[in-house]
């Protein structure tokens, strides 16, 4: 059967290669300057409340290179359990372990090593119990069926070639009756094959 990477012409491990060099960039140089904001500025500029942020460690939201903010779709309930796709250092996971308190839990999941590393950095400085960072696809969550009440994204669906894939995974995690709450990049007309086997296009 003819894969949805196979008809756009692209490696899935050279894609997954390319975007993890751009946000291992992010993860341990968050200053270096890119073509998208980063951080508290960032932050800022997609409607983060300074009430969210103001229990996050700075180790997370200074690597902050999300395209939205899926918390204006709504907060998240006590007792609430999250799943966070491509977590990246953390910002959003910590968050919604602020919105959804003791009773509630998330599990980030990001595939690029020192955006984990820097996630569980900032986790060990909070101390908090009810959030756990964990290496892994969001095609292949490791989270068990029907454990989320939200999955939770941002800036990540766009840079996954076979959505549908990643979207079953999702239905897979959620509870019956659960959410989603992405904030991602949309386009209005459809993206001409060529673009889509352009691999420097999907990282930047």
């Amino acid at each position: 059967m003819t894969s949805v990477l196979d008809e756009i012409g692209l490696n899935r491990d050279e894609l997954r290669d390319a975007i993890r060099h751009e946000y291992n960039e992010v993860a341990l140089n968050p200053d270096k300057g890119f073509h998208f904001h980063t951080g508290r500025k960032l932050a800022g500029i997609l409607g983060y409340q300074d009430e969210w942020l103001a229990n996050v460690p700075e180790t997370a939201v200074s690597s902050f290179a999300g395209t939205g903010n899926p918390f204006s779709l709504g907060e998240l309930q006590p007792g609430e359990r999250v799943v966070d796709i491509a977590c990246g250092a953390g910002i959003d996971s910590f968050i919604a372990a602020n919105m959804v308190g003791e009773q509630g839990y998330v599990v980030g999941v990001d595939m690029t090593k020192p955006m984990i590393n820097k996630a569980r950095q900032a986790l060990a400085e909070s101390g908090k119990r009810n959030l756990e960072f964990c290496e892994g696809y969001a095609e292949e969550l490791p989270v068990t069926d029907g454990w989320a009440d939200v999955v939770i994204s941002n800036g990540s669906l766009n840079l996954m070639p076979d959505k549908t894939a990643v979207l079953r995974e999702v239905a897979r995690v959620l509870k019956p009756g659960g959410r989603v709450q992405f904030g991602d990049i949309l386009v209005d007309r459809p993206v001409p094959a060529g673009a889509k086997a352009n691999i420097d296009l999907w990282t930047g």
